[in-house]
């Protein structure tokens, strides 16, 4: 099964399920669904970046600083957070990672989807998927936020970004 033939739990804006479609339908017709976000930490503390291959079906070969995806359906928004991680990060046995907050996210074109925002701490050595990330290293979140105006960044990923900074500057 492709990627486009995923299927995806619809949802409305308070999140509830409303129906379902592959993903290919749901990115091309802008149906509301459900993503993680999940921001991966070293020992070191430094963050986990990468650029999405050419062949991505959303943002193709820009930067990201969380690893994640779509959640499947009828998929726990917990359950994608370890999935998506350890896929992406291509690691297995991954601690759970943790939930911080949730937020609708609306692009510019009126399409939208809510979207949960973890954090995980990985200790074990990344073999991230060659057909998802081209390239990927663990920065200094100095590093990271000196790059935010010259890298070309997913914006969903940006959103996220920003929106934990102050979480975090709230806590």
């Amino acid at each position: 099964m492709s990627a486009a033939d995923e299927i995806l739990d619809i949802v409305d804006e308070n999140d509830r399920v409303v129906g379902r479609s592959p993903r290919g339908e749901a990115y091309a017709q802008g149906l509301r669904h459900r993503c993680v976000f999940i921001q991966a930490r070293d020992a070191a503390g430094r963050l986990f970046v990468h650029r999405r291959t050419p062949t991505k079906l959303v943002f193709p070969s820009l930067y990201d600083m969380f690893v994640g995806g779509v959640v499947g359906a009828g998929e726990a928004y917990d359950d994608a957070a370890l999935r998506e991680a350890e896929e992406e990060l291509g690691v297995s046995g991954l601690p759970r990672p943790e939930f911080r907050f949730k937020f609708l996210y609306t692009d510019g074109s009126g399409h939208s989807w809510w979207s949960a925002v973890y954090e995980v701490r990985c200790e074990l050595p990344v073999h991230p998927q060659v057909e998802e990330v081209a390239w990927h290293d663990f920065l200094p979140e100095e590093e990271v936020e000196a790059r935010l105006d010259s890298w070309e960044w997913v914006p969903d990923g940006l959103a996220a970004y920003e929106r934990l900074r102050a979480y975090r500057a709230e806590s």
